[in-house]
């Protein structure tokens, strides 16, 4: 008969390292991360609906805007799509929002926590009438050394021919630089293909008008009021990836 097997070394049963466990420190990061996506998610749907509320969808939704184009926060947050948000987030929107897009005021004889004392306004970009909207406006062409308009390829030979329109929206919307420089927070959006520079000094001598929102996007009516500015006040045309497509320098 053979004998036994002997029993393992204390030399073989060290060498058996026990299963290695994922650091807790990683786990809690992965979690702060997905904290912060699901935040960032819930302030983007708040500022998404608040812009299409206090721009365009006022009158519908049957919330009342003053003249200066302020609205009663708790109107606001009695409508159902709004009933989830609170104060606090409606701040952190408004402190946050990359384009300063609003304006959260206090009526200062009334409680802090009391929701009837808040207001709430977007600073531009209405379709709705805003008599009072607090626009600046611009006196001095050298105000706008750089006066831009973003848009996209496809929009541009359009563009050259009828100019810029308002569209559906009261004011036709330009920067004072491209999004990022010397603090150009608003104006264009970032995702623009096609730079178009205006003449600042050429269109204000011919009497068109420029102002300045709360949060610096320069806003006109265009040529008379009409709602275009045409072709002829462009000093240069860029795509963003340099290619120049118009320059009357």
């Amino acid at each position: 008969m053979s004998s036994p097997p002997p029993p393992p070394s204390s030399s073989s049963s060290s060498s058996s390292a026990p299963p290695q466990q994922q650091p807790r420190s990683s786990g809690r990061r992965d979690e702060a991360q997905s904290g912060q996506r699901a935040r960032s998610d819930h302030n983007v749907r708040l500022s998404k609906g608040l812009s299409y509320l206090l721009r365009h969808g006022a009158s519908k939704e049957g919330v009342t805007l003053r003249p200066d184009g302020f609205a009663r926060l708790d109107a606001v947050l009695s409508l159902p799509r709004f009933r989830q948000y609170s104060l606090e987030d409606i701040k952190q929107v408004v402190a946050h929002n990359d384009k300063q897009r609003f304006t959260l005021r206090q009526d200062s004889d009334i409680a802090a926590e009391d929701l009837t004392g808040w207001w709430i306004r977007a600073n531009q970009g209405h379709s709705l009438v805003v008599e009072a909207l607090e626009l600046v406006p611009i006196t001095e062409a050298s105000e706008l050394v750089t006066l831009v308009h973003g848009t996209y390829r496809q929009h541009w030979r359009s563009i050259e021919r009828q100019g810029l329109r308002r569209m559906n929206r009261n004011h036709i919307h330009l920067a004072t630089g491209l999004p990022g420089e010397g603090g150009v927070i608003s104006g264009m959006r970032a995702s623009s293909q096609v730079y178009i520079y205006v003449d600042a000094a050429k269109a204000m001598a011919d009497g068109i008008v420029f102002l300045r929102s709360a949060n610096n996007v320069i806003l006109t009516t265009g040529k008379d009021d009409a709602g275009v500015l045409p072709a002829c006040y462009f000093s240069r045309v860029v795509d963003r990836d340099g290619t120049v497509l118009l320059d009357r320098a």
